[in-house]
């Protein structure tokens, strides 16, 4: 999995969280079914962007979704999932891009690509992609060549790029092709007047992933030699999170030109969880779940805020007198469970659990105490809507008039 929208499950309501869990396992069934069970690695979180927007746009229908099967990214249980031309073509768009990816590793020489052998079924892999998706997207009538131009266009701009180039100018290929495929969404769903202010969209969307990812990198980028747009061109850390801002609010604004038919996940994942992104990258942001996190945009952490990590009890001891109770005999902790499993029980449920991944994603009892538990995957990077109910900030009046904020708080917008 890659991709800067990496919504937090606390951040969505239950219908939302079902909705975004369909198009991420449509996209990866939909590369399996185009393309074979290996090509389902390119599966990411910014792709399946592109089959939200598509669904936002086009009249339900019957058929627009299916039930899978069990699987073990879903803790083996059965999901509605989605189906149509918007999967597929985030499917093409994926390995594409993800085509690029593996090319600009071995263009840097990363980890094992330093090897020739290693680096020569790198690019075999990468032009495999490049073809699956090229025969994807021209049943789709989407021209992947506009994609592929864009990447090819990367590597000489950079080598260009020197201090003093302007930022915008090493972005634009990533701007262009992330602006084909979201404009190409209205086409799919048969909303064409919306093409223009989805291609602004996606422009200002390619725009943030190639700045957050150069952010991310830059420490990393420093210490190994690697190519980065910051440091190459000397643009501070400021002046992107300027652009980052600026792009948010084109985001913002674009969409507001679109018509959809529903747009709320499209509203929470390219509004609400874009703006959260910008603020992991530059480090402005903790989740209330973490132990000892930075404030929220200077803000004093509430004094409810757990810090002894993840859902810990709060500091101190939990059976000591409040201030200003009468003192009384400390009460002892409640006794601990006697159903515990032994040693070699709790193992074997363990490994039961963890080869098929519901350790990792979803519920599960703890193999030893029974306890319910929640996987890694809830354990990700939230604000502060958990406890503050801050998911609706920042926004202005952009929720005007639209219920995208049922995400279980009540933000009044």
């Amino acid at each position: 999995m890659f991709g800067i929208v990496r919504p937090c499950s606390h951040r969505l309501s239950e219908g939302l969280r079902t909705e975004w869990m369909a198009h991420l396992c449509g996209l990866c069934l939909a590369l399996r079914s185009d393309h074979g069970q290996f090509a389902r690695i390119v599966t990411n979180y910014d792709g399946l962007i592109v089959s939200v927007l598509t669904e936002a746009q086009s009249e339900r229908a019957t058929g627009w979704r299916r039930t899978a099967g069990p699987c073990p990214l879903r803790a083996m249980r059965t999901a509605p999932v989605a189906r149509g031309e918007g999967a597929r073509l985030a499917a093409a768009v994926s390995l594409v891009l993800a085509s690029a990816k593996v090319r600009d590793h071995v263009a840097d020489r990363d980890g094992l690509l330093k090897r020739r052998p290693v680096a020569a079924a790198a690019r075999r892999v990468a032009a495999g992609w490049d073809r699956a998706g090229a025969r994807t997207g021209a049943q789709l009538g989407f021209d992947t060549a506009l994609l592929v131009d864009a990447v090819d266009r990367q590597t000489g701009i950079e080598l260009l790029a020197g201090p003093g180039t302007p930022l915008l100018t090493v972005t634009e290929p990533t701007e262009t092709a992330t602006a084909a495929a979201f404009a190409h969404t209205a086409i799919l769903a048969g909303k064409p007047q919306n093409a223009e202010p989805l291609a602004e969209a996606g422009r200002l969307f390619g725009r943030l992933a190639h700045l957050l990812d150069a952010v991310e990198d830059q420490e990393a980028d420093a210490a190994s030699g690697a190519w980065n747009p910051l440091t190459a061109t000397g643009t501070s850390r400021e002046e992107a999170r300027r652009l980052c801002d600026d792009a948010l609010r084109g985001v913002r604004l674009a969409l507001r030109d679109a018509e959809f038919t529903d747009d709320k996940l499209a509203h929470v994942l390219l509004v609400h969880e874009l703006r959260q992104s910008v603020d992991r990258a530059f480090g402005t942001t903790a989740c209330s779940h973490r132990a000892g996190g930075p404030a929220v945009d200077g803000a004093v952490p509430p004094s409810g805020m757990r810090q002894a990590g993840f859902f810990g009890p709060p500091p101190g001891n939990p059976y000591a007198p409040s201030p200003g109770s009468p003192v009384g005999p400390p009460q002892p902790p409640p006794e601990p469970p006697r159903d515990r499993r032994g040693l070699i029980a709790g193992c074997l449920v363990w490994a039961g659990l963890a080869c098929t991944c519901q350790m990792c994603c979803g519920t599960f009892n703890d193999p030893w105490t029974h306890q319910r538990r929640e996987g890694l995957c809830s354990q990700c990077d939230c604000g502060d809507c958990c406890d503050a109910c801050d998911c609706c900030s920042n926004c202005g009046d952009c929720c005007e008039s639209c219920d995208c904020c049922d995400c279980g708080c009540d933000c009044s917008c």
